[in-house]
């Protein structure tokens, strides 16, 4: 397991999702196995209803598993208290999603600095950080807008830019263009791919978009809760 865990980022093995509803068990996922490398992006494609965002959820902490185990930087997240896992993925991670979850009655750069501050991070500290973050991702004219007065891609920019802040090993992504235009998409995954290759972080990503997808080095496609292919894209090895 030492070994691996350097070399691997996330190692899922015969990982299990049952959803019980009604007197109903819906088996969302059926044994995944999967690994990702520190470093590499991967696109997680397949049609609605498959497992795609469950598997995020799972692999991330965000959902329990049924069965199987799942390690994060050599970490059982499974063996993980609430606590722990709260603590782990405020440290250790970054989200993005489709909605981009900002809060209203802030700033784009009270937004960014949230998380830090949840965590505990002195404010002025938090801000610098956050300052930071959102020179990164080119919105540092808007850092005392509200997201009413932002476009749809700026609002996803300061999403990326929140998301980095804490400069995290992972960054799970559950279809973070899916509510902006192809250029506006283009642009954001351009952003992705220069974190991706300049900090060297692991990216997770959800999406419906083949043009996202071939972005990544590995592409893999889901059908009812299995991995049906796992293919390089031809980028690195």
């Amino acid at each position: 397991m030492e070994e691996t865990a350097k070399e691997f980022m996330i190692e899922a093995t015969g990982v299990q999702k049952v959803y019980a509803a009604g007197g109903l068990r819906v088996r969302a996922l059926r044994g995944v196995d999967l690994g990702v490398r520190r470093g590499e992006m991967v696109a997680i494609m397949g049609p609605s209803g498959c497992g795609k965002t469950t598997l995020l959820n799972v692999l991330s902490g965000l959902d329990d598993l049924s069965d199987g185990e799942v390690y994060v930087d050599g970490e059982s997240i499974k063996g993980m208290s609430d606590r722990r896992r709260t603590r782990f993925r405020a440290e250790r991670m970054g989200f993005i999603f489709q909605s981009y979850n900002l809060i209203p009655v802030l700033s784009a750069i009270e937004n960014i600095e949230l998380p830090l501050l949840v965590a505990g991070k002195k404010p002025k500290k938090a801000r610098e950080w956050a300052q930071d973050a959102i020179e990164m991702v080119g919105l540092a004219d808007q850092a005392r807008k509200r997201p009413s007065e932002m476009s749809g891609g700026q609002q996803q920019r300061i999403t990326v830019a929140r998301s980095l802040v804490n400069n995290p090993a992972i960054v799970w992504a559950d279809e973070p263009t899916g509510a902006l235009d192809s250029e506006t998409s283009k642009g954001i995954m351009d952003l992705l791919v220069r974190m991706n290759e300049t900090q060297q972080q692991t990216f997770v990503l959800v999406t419906h978009d083949p043009a996202v997808a071939a972005r990544a080095h590995r592409t893999i496609r889901m059908r009812d809760g299995r991995i049906t292919s796992d293919e390089a894209n031809g980028k690195g090895e």
